[in-house]
């Protein structure tokens, strides 16, 4: 921030001079001939307008700064390069039906990120018996161009993988898909039984698809909100990429699972396990995305056509499980362990739901583990500079 003020400094100069009136001398017995005083001189100097000294939000010009966030960039434009060859490969375009996929999304993220920067400020101005120009002090103060330019820029990186993972996702539909086996190792893992059977008879088949849907359609909601939060509240914008960037390794690594395993779900390969849940908006769902995959395999050119299921891995499951081990890194405990709380509760969901099978769930744990060494080697690659 540029100050103009002016700077008063002091030089005392020792000098042995008579006594004069109008001069500024330091009173007591002085060494020297009678009538001679030490003088203490005064220099009075102004200094030009200059800049202060930068704290931690002083506006640095974005090509000063230490460029880390170039790495997440590399990051896009590899997964991009990805995404155009696959789209080349199948003859399909890059596509945003309705703008839902990234259209829609960066602007709900902009939106979150507005009123989280506005409700941040309004605490930090709270503190200090806050009003609405402390609140707007407190939100220029922390919210430096730099930091605007890195939060908007960032939420665009993030969108663009994640546009890029569900173009991807949905061209998986033309690949031969591996339920069966899935649906095998589940049983074999429970001696003979279904896993999602055995959970129908334990919660039971009337109220429990009711609150299980909700759990399981809650994760729209906190995903926006998780990594956006990340960008307004860690004290340096550079820790809140670490959440970004594992989340944007978290689609990545995800569809990577698809491909490895492609699989729709056990309410496909084995619907008669779920035929006697009451019916609830995911009974719909799962219906609606059945259709929109026939409506891709029957015609691959028509603008609309786009497929959005996958079984394995569960990234309900990876990206619950992120943001716990986010939680945990930030240091935040006891949020950490509520978190482990609602793990359990969509992990259970994505099976009783029968939209994933268990080892789905497994291997979206693995998923968010290695997304977040992946996106923390990212923001801060070895041998370089931390700051």
């Amino acid at each position: 921030m540029w100050q103009d003020e002016r700077h008063v400094t002091t030089s005392a100069v020792h000098t042995t001079r008579p006594c004069a009136e109008g001069r500024i001398v330091i009173p007591g017995p002085q060494p020297g001939p009678p009538c001679a005083r030490t003088e203490l001189e005064i220099e009075v100097v102004t200094i030009a307008p200059q800049a202060a000294s930068a704290p931690d939000t002083t506006v640095r010009p974005w090509s000063a700064g230490p460029r880390w966030w170039i790495w997440t960039w590399v990051l896009v434009i590899v997964f991009g390069a990805v995404a155009l060859w696959r789209s080349h490969q199948v003859d399909v375009p890059l596509r945003d039906p309705d703008g839902r996929v990234f259209m829609s999304r960066i602007a709900l993220s902009l939106g979150i990120l507005v009123v989280l920067i506005v409700l941040d400020g309004a605490v930090r101005a709270r503190r200090r018996e806050g009003s609405v120009r402390r609140t707007w002090a407190a939100i220029r103060s922390r919210w430096t161009p730099d930091r605007v330019l890195l939060a908007v820029t960032g939420l665009l990186a993030y969108h663009l993988v994640y546009s890029f993972y569900r173009n991807l996702k949905s061209w998986n539909a033309f690949r031969a898909q591996h339920d069966d086996a899935l649906l095998d190792t589940d049983r074999w893992l429970f001696f003979g039984h279904s896993p999602a059977v055995l959970l129908h008879d334990l919660f039971g088949r009337d109220v429990a698809p009711h609150v299980f849907r909700a759990i399981y359609e809650s994760f729209s909601i906190m995903v926006p909100i998780s990594f956006v939060a990340a960008l307004v509240l860690a004290p340096r914008i550079r820790e809140g990429y670490v959440f970004l960037t594992s989340a944007m390794w978290v689609w990545i690594l995800g569809v990577g699972s698809y491909y490895l395993i492609p699989a729709i779900g056990p309410f496909d390969s084995a619907p008669d396990e779920f035929a006697g849940l009451d019916r609830t908006s995911v009974t719909a769902t799962q219906a609606k995305y059945m259709a929109e995959r026939a409506e891709l395999l029957l015609h691959p050119g028509a603008a609309d056509s786009f497929a959005s299921i996958g079984a394995f891995a569960s990234l309900h499951t990876g990206f619950t499980f992120l943001v716990l081990l986010m939680l945990r890194y930030y240091g935040l405990r006891r949020a950490a362990n509520v978190m482990v709380v609602y793990l359990v509760a969509v992990m259970v969901s994505t099976i009783y739901l029968g939209w994933h099978f268990v080892l789905d769930d497994v291997a979206g744990l693995a998923i968010a583990w290695a997304a977040v060494r992946l996106g923390r080697l990212t923001v801060y690659p070895p041998g370089r500079s931390v700051a």
